[in-house]
């Protein structure tokens, strides 16, 4: 990346003496760095460009740039880059836009053994090596931005100016075509200059070496923050299960952030708003806070976003209520919120000693100081001093005990507020930035990222054929309980088969084929003895047709939970692993976790205890708490049958009915890229109604 970060040489095609136009911002910014490198300005009409001597052609320059810059009309670039590269050009920032047969020139570049960024960049920004290579202002400072969006880039950018952080490095990488954002932020894990990242993307291809990349960030320390848009749950959705319909692209974005530590943000002012916390506070242990406000109002407003963004504003044990009653001896009302109830106006002081007395608690993780306070000062001159000394107090109070104080000010900008923010206590005008903000620093504490088990992956793991019964044998093997079964072939004597056997009603009578068994009549439960058994066989056959057909034993358990445990093979990020409320009502309820896969065991339990249905599975109104254990088990090894398998693209398992005596799988579907004759055959899968995507497949 030193190429296109620190280059030895640089040669802007496309330099213009008119500030309307890219080639303008390109050579000024190239000409600051004169004194780091070496810079050639291309432009065959005019003689100089902003007093500097001009060349009329890449081939007249004096050596061959270490990095070429390209901002022309994006018809000319081909040629362009075939001559760079005859020429021995190895780094090109190609600006250009609507650049013809992009993807082919792209792939020149490559096969050269040379990189490029772009096209339809906005460009590349260090400050630390007096780089800038983009159109507009930077401000150095610790901020790294790494976009696809080169205008979004720069709305933080300037975002992140006018809250002080400033810009440490900048790159807009436009389609990916070579050089990809999972290779720009490896490169600032040992960038001295960058404290903290934030990246947006449109497309997250690569998604594995992204999450490998701010796993390392995180370790170094450097905080990634991710900035996406909303993408289509519909292309990425197999069509035939509840695992790929249930969640969406942002549940998936969400899952590889918490692998890899970094948090997921809206807007470009909700990060440069957390970036300003994250340099300034330490972070909170958990999301227990205390409020104290001059207003009522403003108190009651603060704890009601406070719960909205999941913090809790819990109420105050006994000995920090007589330390704040000390302090508050005229309040009638001792509580959280703390309503000061004016006696902030008759002694600044009290700010002070009631954040300390809080911040001692530690059944307090930070305080929330909101209202008035920054104001005196700008308000009433004579009470400057007085409001700075208390400033200073507040920050002593805060370094004592490490714990983050954010003050929620109507003042933007007097010297108090200033004063705050170098006493590291966060400022800011609204209490819904102040909550999203400590809401946002405490997600960022309590997810420090996992390290996703590699594992080897295997050839094909599933038996020949398709179906329920191949499905029931793949989870069985991987360690999946399920109910004893036998499987009848076409044209099987029913009667002598399950006299053969030893298996005890009720039983479940199941074809095998269908995906959604209950919506097509394909399931028959509670099947009382075989002549029942055999009056549902043969009603079934003769609608749905000859095929394979299962019967279990039903599970009859009382207590039981049904839940949904799934994986699927995501495009960008590899195996996922869900779990969510289960049986016919799934769609319904929605309530889904999923996570990378594979999971430990801890790991499949907190999955677990983050969906709704949790208290059914815990005891709810007196039953009895169902097989936690067992059911994690279950995920675990759903987990790691996906993540071990080069040719399982998708797993369901609903339900798996969970009672306190264990956890049963009793009805499957595995999708994979085999065909019947075991090769891949990505574009045949079986439907509902039995067909089959390819006319010349056997429905079964």
């Amino acid at each position: 990346m030193d190429r296109f970060f620190d280059p030895g040489s640089v040669a802007v095609l496309g330099a213009s003496n008119d500030p309307a136009k890219w080639g303008f911002w390109l050579s000024a910014g190239a000409l600051k760095g004169t004194h780091r490198r070496r810079v050639h300005l291309i432009n065959s009409r005019v003689a100089s460009i902003q007093g500097e001597p001009t060349f009329p052609s890449l081939a007249e320059l004096p050596e061959t740039p270490e990095l070429l810059v390209i901002s022309i009309p994006g018809s000319g670039v081909p040629a362009v880059v075939d001559e760079a590269l005859a020429a021995g050009v190895r780094a090109f920032l190609i600006i250009s836009a609507r650049v013809p047969g992009a993807a082919e020139v792209a792939q020149r570049i490559i096969s050269a053994g040379a990189r490029l960024i772009g096209p339809s960049s906005l460009g590349v920004v260090d400050a630390s090596n007096d780089l800038l290579l983009a159109w507009g202002n930077f401000t150095p400072g610790s901020l790294a931005v790494v976009t696809q969006s080169g205008q979004l880039g720069t709305e933080i950018a300037t975002l992140s100016a006018r809250s002080g952080l400033g810009i440490s490095r900048f790159a807009s990488i436009g389609g990916q075509s070579d050089v990809r954002a999972a290779e720009i932020l490896s490169s600032l894990v040992d960038d001295a200059a960058t404290t903290q990242v934030v990246l947006y993307l449109e497309s997250f291809t690569g998604g594995s070496a992204l999450v490998s990349a701010m796993q390392a960030l995180r370790a170094a320390g450097k905080p990634t923050m991710i900035l996406t848009t909303g993408q289509s749950d519909a292309g990425a959705r197999l069509a035939r299960s509840h695992t790929g319909s249930l969640t969406s692209a942002m549940d998936t974005v969400d899952a590889a952030c918490r692998a890899a530590g970094a948090i997921r943000l809206s807007t470009p002012g909700e990060a440069v708003e957390l970036a300003g916390f994250l340099a300034t506070s330490w972070l909170p242990a958990g999301r227990r806070i205390a409020v104290i406000s001059d207003s009522g109002g403003q108190g009651a407003i603060a704890a009601d976003r406070a719960e909205s963004h999941g913090l809790r504003v819990n109420v105050l044990d006994a000995l920090t209520r007589t330390r704040v009653a000390e302090n508050l001896p005229q309040a009638g009302h001792i509580d959280n919120p703390i309503d000061l109830d004016g006696a902030g106006e008759a002694d600044l002081s009290v700010h002070s000693r009631l954040v300390d007395a809080l911040l001692a608690d530690e059944a307090i993780d930070a305080v929330v100081l909101s209202g008035y306070f920054g104001c005196y000062g700008e308000d009433i001159p004579a009470l400057l001093d007085a409001e700075l000394a208390e400033v200073s107090r507040l920050g002593e109070s805060v370094h004592s005990h490490r714990k983050p104080l954010i003050v929620h000010s109507m003042s933007a900008d007097s010297q108090a507020v200033a004063a705050l923010w170098e006493n590291s206590i966060p400022v800011y005008t609204s209490i819904e930035s102040v909550m999203r903000v400590v809401a946002g620093a405490g997600f960022y504490a309590s997810h420090s990222g996992r390290i996703t088990e590699a594992l080897e992956r295997s050839g094909p793991v599933t038996p020949w054929g398709t179906g329920y019964g191949a499905a029931r044998d793949t989870i069985s093997a991987a360690g999946v309980p399920v109910p004893r079964a036998l499987t009848l072939s076409r044209g099987a004597e029913l009667a002598e088969v399950v006299a053969g056997s030893d298996l005890t009603p009720p039983f479940v009578l199941k074809a095998s084929w269908p995906a959604h068994k209950t919506e097509l009549g394909a399931i028959a439960l509670g099947l009382g003895d075989a002549t029942a058994l055999e009056d549902a066989y043969v009603e079934m056959v003769g609608r749905l047709g000859e095929g394979e057909y299962i019967v279990e034993e039903m599970d009859t358990r009382d207590g039981a939970v049904e839940i949904l445990v799934g994986g699927r093979q995501d495009e960008n990020f590899g195996a996922i692993v869900m779990v969510g409320a289960g049986g016919t009502e799934t769609e319904l309820y929605g309530d889904t976790w999923l996570e990378l896969a594979p999971v430990s065991h801890a790991e499949a339990l907190d999955m677990v205890s983050r969906l709704t249905c949790y208290r059914l599975l815990t005891g709810w109104r007196g039953r009895r708490a169902t097989d936690l254990d067992e059911l994690a088990e279950i995920i675990v090894s759903v987990s790691r049958l996906i993540a071990g398998s080069n040719e399982i693209q998708e797993i369901e398992i609903n339900p798996v009915r969970v009672t306190p005596d264990g956890a049963l799988a009793v009805d499957a579907l595995v999708v994979t890229n085999r065909d019947d004759d075991g090769s891949t055959d990505n574009d045949s899968s079986i439907h509902n109604d039995g067909s089959t995507d390819n006319p010349d497949k056997e429905s079964r």
